[in-house]
């Protein structure tokens, strides 16, 4: 495992450290490394979405009115 250091100001630094207090993590490392874990879920869903609004920009206008896709989507659910 690499070894990073990282500089905080002191109002950072003092969150760290409560947050490591009440056992949750084990370390400051830790507590680094699920914030990277989350942030980096975070930005694959945002990919994610992403994609899905360039497919639904990609795919054009449609012609149904919303009454007919809400039919069409309530349909799908249902049956």
């Amino acid at each position: 495992m690499a070894t990073m250091n990282i500089s905080l100001p002191d109002q950072m630094k003092a969150w760290v450290e409560a947050q490591t207090a009440d056992g949750k993590y084990a370390n400051s490392s830790d507590l680094i490394r699920d914030l990277i874990r989350r942030e980096q879920i975070k930005q694959e869903k945002i990919a994610a979405l992403n994609e899905k609004i360039e497919e639904g920009f990609a795919s054009g206008v449609s012609d149904k009115s919303l009454d007919q896709i809400m039919s069409e989507i309530l349909g799908k659910t249902q049956g």
